[in-house]
């Protein structure tokens, strides 16, 4: 069945590759992003796109474009709520303007675009939303502060979204990367709101973003409600739940970055 898959986060990173993973005549792609050059670049090799600039913390914009695909398409299909920024300063040194916009990104855009867009998918009584959230949505990091928080919160809500449509046929999946081979740490926002514009170490030696994609397409069409991917990190979580006083001793050695 064709589908129509609405892509956030769609000019790069996880979110170009999504694009690809979904790449045949099968699906129709809308790519969505602040960056309009962005979108026209990963646009070029996906047989089925329309492109959509959008700045997810501006509710009229997101009103705007769920009115647009409405009336173009009729429906969403899969709703990826992929776009993000992390964080790479300390508490003291995170303005609060930079917290806030943190939230704003990472909280709020995925929320208030999954609540314009779930009208539609119960009309239509079907559809799977992601929310993508983090490893450090399972537990706090150094340097991450609001980041962590931001995706903590991601977590009660979808999961409560989640609980609250048991009895339809829509699907809702938290998908919690650990270390992607991303430009994530580049784009991370320092204390003063300024791009951190350095690689990782741990970005840098993180699984393919090819192979993240190609399990969240996997997880989607098992209907998977939480799903992990990463490398050792990603033993973390399970560490943090079962043993929370080792994660402590084993987290505080860990390198950040």
């Amino acid at each position: 069945m064709k589908k129509i898959i609405w892509i956030t986060g769609a000019g790069s990173g996880i979110g170009e590759a999504l694009a690809r993973a979904y790449n045949n005549t099968s699906h129709t792609i809308i790519l969505s992003g602040r960056n309009r050059t962005q979108l026209e670049s990963v646009s070029k090799n996906i047989i089925n796109s329309y492109i959509l600039p959008l700045d997810i913390t501006q509710e009229e914009q997101i009103n705007q474009a769920v009115s647009t695909i409405q009336s173009t398409f009729g429906r969403v299909d899969i709703l990826i709520n992929n776009a993000g920024i992390s964080q790479r300063a300390t508490v003291t040194e995170t303005t609060n303007e930079v917290g806030r916009a943190l939230m704003e990104v990472n909280f709020f855009g995925s929320v208030h675009l999954t609540k314009a867009v779930l009208p539609m998918m119960v009309d239509a009584n079907q559809g799977s939303i992601v929310a993508m959230s983090s490893a450090a949505g399972k537990f706090g990091f150094p340097l991450r502060s609001y980041y962590s928080a931001s995706k903590h919160a991601l977590h009660g809500f979808y999961e409560s979204l989640s609980l609250e449509l048991k009895d339809t046929p829509l699907h809702v999946m938290i998908v919690c990367p650990g270390r992607i081979k991303t430009d994530i740490s580049k784009n991370a926002l320092t204390g003063s709101g300024k791009s951190h514009n350095q690689m990782d170490q741990g970005q840098l030696n993180g699984i393919p973003v090819e192979k993240c994609a190609s399990k969240i397409v996997k997880g989607l069409s098992k209907k998977k409600i939480e799903l992990y991917i990463g490398g050792n990190e990603i033993l973390l979580v399970y560490i943090k739940r079962y043993f929370p006083f080792l994660f402590r001793q084993i987290a505080k050695r860990v390198n950040p970055k």
